[in-house]
């Protein structure tokens, strides 16, 4: 009978661990990947919406794309708190529900409000799954895997994006505009289940909500959109827009006051006092500016400019994908072996690089060329996302894992309202300066679209600089501490 004794249980329970663990990486990375996806989709259909019976203006557009990120921004922090208090598994669960809610709105949508009003709902779900995705990733993956772990997660934010576009893609050459959001009601109703059974319940944290400060945060961010935005129909120097800026200054300045004063603030002012965490903050938010601006563009040229049907656009921009994650895949090693600084400043001098290489892209552009300039984008992503999501996480303490991945998905969903809102407000300033008909309009159009470019890889170039500038005062402090 000895012989039939079973072996040691160590082997089959660390493989069972193992297993686990990639069931719950899958799980988080596809939540996370179908909220970010929703952005890019949008940017897609945005040509049917504008010849909808809804007849959107210019700004109207921009609202329509905006409204979803900048809801996800501003309660990314306090979902991420919100995570810690009561549960990350729960919140996540109800963050999947409320993201297929704002879908349902949107679906059968006759008018703008209404439109806009699941637009928004979706965004408040999509805040509340996000940074706990990241939490359940954090706890699950031991100390030695948790570089990897984030790397993932970050290869799916970005991944996200890119398949929104290839997706949408697919759906909107055979549907009209609201099978978009039809086919993201069943895949946020999916994915619950998957997240029942693989992630694990979190011990709870002792984190407030701090509502005021939440308050603060999305009204200055959304007074500042509202000035980007609206300017150039109401005017630059119209009351509302004048106003609507130094409403943004005040409600930040309000902010900032309030986290220096509250007990427990959403965010507390003094963290960023780090340079590793602020710079790694800007380099999250810049690296989404210039990602969005491309996203937001670079379907309307292909359709416009290259007379590509939304099928062929998504196949055209698929391989951005691949690039992003090849290089995503190699982009911690990197920085292991050349430092945060140089890695991050690599990435984000390509960004810009690509960007300015696109804006001399027209009508007579190859594909295969036009399709090496997004690559050169790609792999500037694939560097730089990994390497500052890290920078930020590795900054907060484990025990607010949900406050700092509040924090960097606040800055990359800013990053890219920002970025989808000034290179719209370029196009539409532009483009509407120089519309003609038919030859004239495509090149009223590319011209616009280049300008657009070059003011979006300026700002990646000069807020880039201050990101490797913190990033090394970072870790100068860190060795001076050691």
């Amino acid at each position: 009978m000895t012989s039939t004794v079973s072996p040691p249980d160590s082997p089959p329970t660390a493989a069972g661990r193992s297993a686990r663990r990639r069931s719950v990486t899958a799980a988080m990375c596809a939540c996370v990947l179908v909220a970010q996806s929703l952005v890019a989709a949008m940017n897609l259909a945005i040509p049917k919406i504008a010849a909808s019976a809804l007849h959107p203006s210019p700004a109207q557009l921009l609202w329509i794309v905006d409204t979803y990120v900048l809801v996800f921004a501003g309660l990314l922090i306090p979902a991420g708190a919100l995570g810690d208090r009561v549960g990350r598994k729960g919140v996540l669960l109800t963050g999947l529900g409320v993201f297929a809610a704002g879908a349902l709105l949107c679906a059968p949508a006759t008018s703008l409000p209404v439109l806009l009003a699941g637009r928004a709902l979706s965004g408040a779900g999509a805040a509340l799954l996000v940074p706990a995705t990241m939490s359940v990733l954090l706890h699950t993956a031991p100390p030695d895997r948790r570089a990897g772990a984030v790397a993932a997660w970050s290869t799916a934010v970005g991944i996200g994006g890119l398949a929104g576009n290839a997706g949408g893609a697919l759906i909107l050459q055979f549907l009209p505009w609201q099978g978009l959001f039809w086919a993201y009601v069943p895949l946020a109703l999916a994915l619950p289940a998957w997240v029942a059974t693989a992630a694990p319940r979190i011990p709870r944290q002792t984190a407030t909500l701090d509502l005021p400060g939440s308050a603060l945060l999305v009204l200055g961010a959304t007074a500042l959109l509202f000035g980007i935005i609206e300017g150039p129909g109401r005017g630059w120097t119209s009351a509302a827009v004048t106003g609507a800026f130094a409403l943004a200054l005040v409600g930040f300045a309000l902010f900032v006051r309030h986290g220096l004063r509250a007990a427990h603030p959403v965010l507390d002012p003094r963290l960023f006092r780090l340079p590793r965490l602020l710079a790694g903050s800007l380099g999250i938010a810049v690296t989404f500016f210039g990602m969005f601006a491309l996203f937001y563009v670079n379907a309307q040229f292909l359709q416009y400019v290259k007379a590509y049907s939304p099928l062929q656009t998504g196949c055209a921009i698929a391989p951005l994908a691949l690039g992003m994650m090849a290089v995503t895949k190699y982009g911690m090693r990197w920085t292991q072996r050349a430092g945060e600084a140089r890695t991050a400043g690599a990435g984000l001098a390509l960004i810009a690089a690509g960007l300015l290489l696109l804006a001399t892209a027209d009508a007579r552009t190859p594909y295969l060329c036009y399709l090496a300039f997004l690559l050169v984008m790609a792999a500037g992503a694939g560097l730089a996302m990994p390497t500052l999501s890290h920078a930020i996480v590795a900054s907060v303490p484990a025990h607010r894992s949900g406050m700092g991945s509040g924090l960097q998905g606040a800055a990359r969903e800013l990053g890219a309202a920002l970025g989808i809102a000034v290179v719209g407000t370029v196009l539409s300033v532009r483009f509407a300066a120089g519309t003609g008909h038919g030859a004239t309009a495509v090149t009223a159009f590319a011209d616009a679209t280049a300008l657009g470019y070059r003011i979006a890889a300026g700002v990646v170039l000069v807020v880039g600089g201050a990101v490797v500038w913190g990033l090394r005062a970072g870790a100068r402090a860190g060795r001076g501490g050691s």
